[in-house]
């Protein structure tokens, strides 16, 4: 049969959800390759996704269901059938909910899927259980409170056009490992005459693309943001025009806020010289249209919601928003463009039940009561290796009246202590819907192959479960296509001016923005709110991170090979790369730590093995592990996470991964 070639779309928790053409022969994925006819992704996918038949292929895929018949983490498990499987996991939780109630089994999944069905269906299947509800928050819930609390529901800037940008900055974000199609509309911006600048806490891979670099101690960001302001305003550099007319509590700003935040004071915080501070404030307020792309990784300490929001304020005082090519885009949310509530269905809720915080699962399991966590039933996430504070995870992990089922393409850490393992389909086996948070792209698929062995989709495995429990909602009797088809049927302001016939035939389509959305802010005073008086703060500040009683700053940072622990599972993808932590060469030095000699890095939490790379790219009392790593994978079976605290953000209830510190010793 010759090979045919199918559309699909990334499923990775990733702001790009590349578009695919995926060449099948015989039932197999033979190659896969980036569509060029997609106007943003442009044919390019990153190194992790370019062999991605290696995944789906794999010959470590879990193709039947798993039972457990040694100790947990032992990997000994028998094979069964998923009738065996359905029925052993509805006679557990029958017996738990009638012993313990239904609020004592709890749901964990997060972001293994981005497609709108198959991530938020179980919330359908968990609200009709009566289980505990959980507050999914790993990644840039603060990100977004700062944006709603300055700019409202206002729509994030198009991202293409940075292109027509002669300031372009990258805050807080290694482009070129999370986000790297906006380096093709770099480039051209580049060539039209635009400069880059990088503003991280380190010199990532990123920074190859920036003219200049810029180096804040971690947690800083703020203070620096509010530096920039106090010069623009001292310099008479802020377009009052714009501000009279968009911007509510600029005078209050400038009264209480800015006269602490000289460039001096904002250089003992962010370790910026204070010329720099003041140049970098200049070229920005004298820059046309300047652009800013706000990362996540800034927004994850104690202080990342007031971080952001004072970055966020920094285009209102330039009046950037009214120049093509000028304002600041944070994550895109197009939640109102697809009813969401069709595959979640909250009103299945029949009584209010708990919430139990995602970041602090290892504290639920372990230590909760009334009612004890009794049940655990994990889908598209590996909490054990992306968790904060790993070692009491896996605590709860080990219980052994935990009873723990996890559905997963490969045998995971968690999926080690799983009393029931269930086979999952990959992306490229079951339909869906996708829509981004990087662009306003959106695209529906259907399966390219079959799924591989007794594989099933978190769709279909959720329906078999719902039998086996005897729930007799029609909901469930429905096919994930159905459910795209409720969605593309549902009218909103957004698909109501989109090529709906494009979309259902599965190609890529835009979601259009209004002519004038970068002026018509959808805040309560229709202006952009620096002043927020329904804030428990009502004016932007700089606040303290948390940190640790320990000696160098620890980021856990992201890397081109992996996208949070998913891709694990390449060998051809982790050849010749090892568990590594950076380090400053003066701090190795000081340290007596040679460059490859194995360490072991440490805080109240745990610790955990690397090898050293010495770099001047790190600065001092900072080092930095790039990439998860699966615990089986890493020099001394605990990884990264063994050191992150469950501690949460200023808003948004999410994580403070990069808020934490480390002691570092030879092994």
């Amino acid at each position: 049969m010759p090979a045919e070639i199918k559309r699909s779309v990334c499923p990775f928790d990733c702001p790009d959800t590349c578009s695919m053409l995926v060449h099948v022969e015989n039932g197999m994925v033979i190659r896969v390759e980036g569509d060029p006819g997609h106007p943003f992704t442009r044919g390019t996918l990153c190194p992790k996704m370019n062999h991605y038949e290696r995944t789906v292929h794999s010959p470590s895929r879990l193709t039947t269901p798993l039972i457990r018949t040694g100790p947990k983490g032992s990997g000994e498990f028998r094979a069964a059938s998923w009738e065996e499987a359905a029925g052993v996991i509805s006679d557990r939780w029958r017996k738990i909910i009638a012993e313990h109630g239904a609020e004592s089994i709890v749901p964990c999944s997060y972001a293994g899927t981005m497609g709108l069905v198959q991530r938020n269906c179980g919330h359908a299947f968990f609200y009709r259980l009566g289980a505990s509800r959980l507050e999914r928050t790993i990644c840039s819930p603060a990100k977004e409170s700062a944006w709603k609390i300055v700019m409202g529901n206002t729509p994030v800037i198009h991202p293409g056009e940075v292109k027509e940008s002669d300031l372009v900055i990258l805050w807080g974000i290694n482009a070129a490992a999370t986000n790297i199609h906006i380096l093709h509309d770099l480039r051209e911006a580049r060539n039209r005459g635009a400069k880059v600048w990088l503003i991280e806490t380190y010199k990532n891979g990123t920074a190859a693309v920036a003219d200049k670099v810029f180096i804040t101690r971690p947690g800083s960001d703020g203070a620096l943001a509010l530096g920039m302001m106090h010069v623009i305003v001292r310099e008479g550099l802020v377009d009052s025009t714009f501000v009279d007319k968009y911007v509510l509590g600029y005078p209050e700003l400038c009264e209480k806020i800015l006269p602490d935040y000289t460039p001096e004071a904002a250089s003992r915080i962010t370790g910026l010289p204070a010329v720099v501070i003041e140049e970098m404030a200049l070229a920005y307020a004298k820059a046309r249209a300047p652009f800013i792309r706000l990362g996540s990784g800034l927004t994850r300490y104690a202080n990342g919601a007031m971080t952001a929001r004072a970055i966020s304020c920094l285009p209102a005082l330039t009046g950037a928003w009214q120049r093509p090519g000028g304002g600041l885009q944070s994550n895109l949310s197009t939640g109102s463009a697809l009813d969401n509530s069709l595959i979640t269905r909250e009103d299945f809720i029949s009584k209010p039940t708990r919430t139990i915080n995602i970041n602090r699962l290892g504290n639920a399991l372990t230590e909760m009561k009334d009612p004890k966590v009794m049940g655990f039933y994990v889908y598209h996430s590996n909490p054990l290796s992306v968790l904060p504070d790993q070692n009491m995870v896996l605590k709860g992990l080990e219980r052994d009246d935990l009873f723990t089922v996890v559905h997963e393409r490969f045998m995971t850490d968690t999926a080690l202590y799983a009393d029931v393992v269930l086979p999952a389909t990959s992306s490229l086996e079951h339909g869906d819907i996708y829509r981004s948070y990087g662009h306003y792209w959106v695209q529906r698929v259907s399966p390219s192959i079959a799924p591989v062995g007794e594989a099933k989709s978190n769709w279909d495995t959720f329906s078999r479960l719902a039998a086996a429990m005897g729930f007799e909602d029609p909901y469930f009797r429905q096919t994930a296509e159905e459910l795209v088809e409720q969605l593309l049927a549902k009218s909103s302001p957004w698909l109501d001016k989109t090529d709906l016939s494009a979309l259902k035939a599965g190609l890529p389509v835009e979601l259009t923005l209004p002519a004038d959305y970068k002026l018509t802010f959808k805040t309560p005073s229709g202006k952009i709110e620096i002043m927020n008086s329904a804030d428990a703060e009502s004016l932007p500040r700089y606040l303290e991170p948390y940190g640790d009683d320990a000696a160098y700053w620890f980021m856990s940072a992201p890397t081109p090979v992996m996208l949070n622990s998913s891709f694990n599972e390449r060998d051809d993808l982790l050849a010749n790369r090892k568990m590594t932590l950076l380090m400053n060469r003066a701090d190795a030095a000081a340290s007596g730590i040679e460059d490859g000699q194995k360490v072991i890095a440490f805080n109240e939490r745990g610790e955990a093995a690397f090898f050293l790379s010495i770099t001047d790219s790190v600065p001092a009392g900072v080092v930095v592990a790039e990439g998860v790593w699966w615990r089986q994978k890493t020099p001394g079976n605990s990884g990264v996470n063994a050191l992150t605290s469950q501690r949460l953000t200023d808003r948004g209830a999410g994580s403070t991964f990069y808020d934490t510190k480390v002691n570092v010793r030879p092994e």
